[in-house]
């Protein structure tokens, strides 16, 4: 049995190891005893699943429930000596609710979300960031006005400049501009990725475009540590060298990616090597060894101090030092934030003479991270960086008396093949663990990762990342053209490997998304499986496949309406239609795409049937039948209005009521609909997006404000100022 990790000691009041054996009976309190060294790892399990509590209800709960989901606590201790197992028990319902306390009080202090005007605004503000784009820059605002009255904005705007604009801005300036700022766009869809609630935790208040040059008010002002070098880093790459060469230089130093064009950005997932442009914890080990090693050799230079105080320590602290660093440069991403938690518990370890590869270590950085940010648990970011990890040292520790067995001598050519085997092994393992949760947010599935990996990875460790080190070390005395130049050579290949691969047949499979419950089951027996040491642990395998098998059988909408009014959908088994109204948003149609496993959309035909005769169209309208070969849905087609106009006022009801189970229309529906539900314009200006099922029983209309329900980053219903007063011609 593994010794229990220092921060972990004070579990061990809440379940003694000498007293877990003996407090009950039967076969599952024998496993346990067995776990005891693992019982500590599903601490940051059961906070999460608190977290994820949270975020599932559909009202903002009382601040008064904090303190009530701590009670497990105090059970805990209190029948800690009697009952062990059971206060493991309540100590894991105690963390689960520390989790829902830590989330609701996150949401409770992030400012309220903007209520941007709709016009074009003179805004005024300081400039926290800036990020290169592939046709110009983008800035952050901080305390931005658009009125002189008004108190700063409590939260970020973003707006992109025009690509005509000649000004450079620099964090801490001081900068006016005319522009058109909307806030946060709603989900695609109802269930979709909620962009109102990433942008409600990152304190983004809006974003926009330029309508006319920037002006500089003043400059040298307050910024964000290490933004202005960050922004200097960045130029001076794109400098050197341009193109998507140094785009992806750039995402590799800083962490911004905005600048990689859509083309190598594309090329890159769909060969399996987008998680390079992250950078996380391969980058922040290649640093931090760079550093380990460079500091090392100099301190040997010095035989006295080497021979008296030994040049582990202080390399070890210099490390971290540049590990540090080199997350503030990038942003501090999630990946980042865990891989410093673990670099910093591996450094203690080793200068403390234990062992460094722990699940413990990765435990302690998944409790960091989900104390700071609850919300990260939701996002891809999180959810890849800790099961990849997670996955890759329990493969270590079924690896490892392998490993350490010692017999004859081995051959010259051990080494190189077991530096060969890995490397693949690492890329097949920590693909595996990742595929799912890349398949639930982007729905597309990378058949030749590996092979693209063992490639491009060497590359970015031996090349591309040492050069880039030495360039940001030699930047202040102006020596960093030569390692930008070797970096950009090694980037050359890399994006080299990753067109290649990206374009061999069958590269990138899109899918239906993995449903959010299948997900939530499948990462449950991903954690049995790598947590647990005896034999049990492979019943996660069972919860795995389940939730797998259960994959094609998840129900798709049969049809969509967009928040805008403008997006149609209907869906026959697997195969989505579209129509697209004048000012369609094709980001949205991508995610519906998306969203039905679709790579390509078919559009609605003028006339005809389609999906085997399921759909019929005409000029006016679309007729779906439902799964009993009844009408189900209509989809009119009304004239488009000359733009800034409405359609004309009809009274009474459409004589399309009650020949279908519901009527979607891209234009209001007066006077009722009796006999059929309505999805019209004034439904998706006021609740958002629509999705609709068809049953025999008639149809389910679900919306992203009931989906979502009353949470601080939905906005409220939108109110007509008066009775008459219709949604605005212009929905955006």
């Amino acid at each position: 049995m593994q010794p229990t990790a220092q921060p972990w000691m004070w579990f061990r009041t809440v379940a003694p190891a000498h007293a877990v054996g003996s407090s009950a009976s039967g076969p599952l309190a024998g496993l346990l005893a067995a776990e005891h060294g693992r019982l500590a790892l599903w601490i940051p399990v059961a906070m999460a699943v608190g977290i994820l509590l949270y975020f599932q209800l559909r009202f903002e709960p009382p601040a008064e429930w904090r303190p009530l989901a701590l009670a497990p606590f105090a059970l805990a201790l209190w029948v800690r000596t009697r009952a062990p197992l059971r206060a493991w028990g309540l100590a894991l319902l105690g963390m689960a609710g520390l989790g829902f306390a830590l989330a609701s009080w996150h949401a409770s202090r992030a400012a309220p979300p903007l209520d941007l005007p709709r016009g074009a605004i003179m805004l005024t503000g300081t400039v926290a960031e800036t990020d290169l784009l592939p046709g110009g820059l983008r800035i952050a605002l901080t305390e931005a006005r658009w009125t002189p009255d008004a108190a700063p904005a409590g939260r970020l705007i973003r707006v992109r400049l025009r690509a005509d604009d000649r000004a450079r801005p620099a964090p801490g300036d001081r900068v006016t501009l005319r522009a058109l700022v909307r806030p946060p766009s709603p989900p695609a869809y109802p269930g979709a990725w909620d962009f109102q609630r990433a942008a409600y935790f990152e304190v983004l208040g809006g974003s926009g475009f330029a309508l006319g040059p920037l002006e500089v008010l003043a400059r040298g002002g307050a910024a964000p540590p290490l933004s202005g070098l960050r922004s200097r880093v960045e130029a001076r790459v794109a400098e050197l060298l341009p193109g998507a060469v140094g785009a992806v230089g750039a995402a590799l130093l800083t962490g911004g990616q905005s600048a990689i064009p859509a083309a190598e950005m594309q090329a890159m997932r769909d060969s399996g090597l987008a998680h390079l442009l992250s950078v996380s914890g391969l980058h922040i080990a290649i640093v931090m060894g760079l550093a380990f090693a460079v500091v090392r050799a100099l301190l040997a230079l010095w035989p006295g101090f080497a021979l008296r105080w030994g040049t582990r320590p202080v390399a070890a602290i210099a490390a971290l030092g540049m590990g540090f660093f080199f997350m503030l440069l990038t942003g501090s991403q999630v990946p980042m934030q865990r891989s410093f938690l673990m670099a910093l518990l591996v450094t203690l370890a080793l200068l403390a003479g234990r062992r460094a590869l722990s699940p413990r270590v990765l435990a302690f950085a998944a409790l960091g991270v989900l104390a700071l940010q609850p919300a990260a648990l939701l996002g891809p970011s999180f959810q890849m960086s800790f099961a990849a990890v997670m996955a890759l040292i329990a493969g270590y520790e079924a690896a490892r008396p392998w490993l350490a067995r010692r017999g004859s001598p081995r051959p010259w050519w051990w080494r190189p093949m077991l530096l060969l085997a890995g490397s693949i092994a690492t890329s097949v393992i920590a693909g595996a663990a990742t595929t799912p949760f890349g398949l639930h947010h982007f729905g597309r599935l990378q058949l030749y990762g590996v092979v693209a990996n063992a490639l491009a990875v060497p590359l970015t460790s031996l090349l591309v990342m040492p050069a880039g080190m030495a360039a940001l070390v030699l930047l202040p005395l102006g020596l960093e053209d030569w390692p930008l130049r070797v970096m950009g050579w090694g980037i050359e290949g890399i994006l080299a490997v990753a067109r290649a691969v990206a374009s061999w047949p069958g590269a990138a499979v899109s899918t239906a998304p993995l449903p959010a419950m299948g997900l939530a089951v499948l990462s449950l027996g991903l954690c049995w499986l790598c947590l647990w040491r005896r034999h049990w642990r492979w019943l996660g395998l069972v919860a795995i496949g389940g939730a797998l098998a259960l994959w094609p059988f998840t129900r798709l909408p049969d049809a969509m309406a967009s928040a805008d009014g403008r997006l149609f959908a209907l869906q026959v088994e697997g195969r989505a239609f579209l129509e697209r109204r004048a000012g369609a948003s094709r980001f949205i149609g991508d995610a519906w795409l998306r969203g039905f496993g679709e790579a390509q959309a078919t559009p609605l035909p003028t006339e005809g049937d389609v999906a085997s005769g399921r759909i019929h169209c005409s000029a006016d309208a679309c007729a779906m039948a439902g799964l009993d070969g009844a009408p189900g849905l209509i989809l009119l087609r009304p004239p488009v209005p000359p733009r800034g106009q409405r359609a004309p006022f009809e009274r009474g009801p459409h004589p399309a009521c009650g020949r279908a189970s519901v009527i979607v229309s891209p234009e209001p529906l007066r006077g009722g609909c009796a006999g059929s539900a309505v999805v019209d314009r004034f439904a998706v200006w006021r609740d958002g997006a629509h999705a609709v099922w068809l049953d025999r029983s008639g149809a389910r209309v679900v919306s992203d404000r009931a989906w979502r329900g009353d949470r601080p980053w939905v906005p409220p219903r939108p109110l007509p100022r008066s009775r008459t007063e219709e949604p605005p011609a212009e929905m955006e």
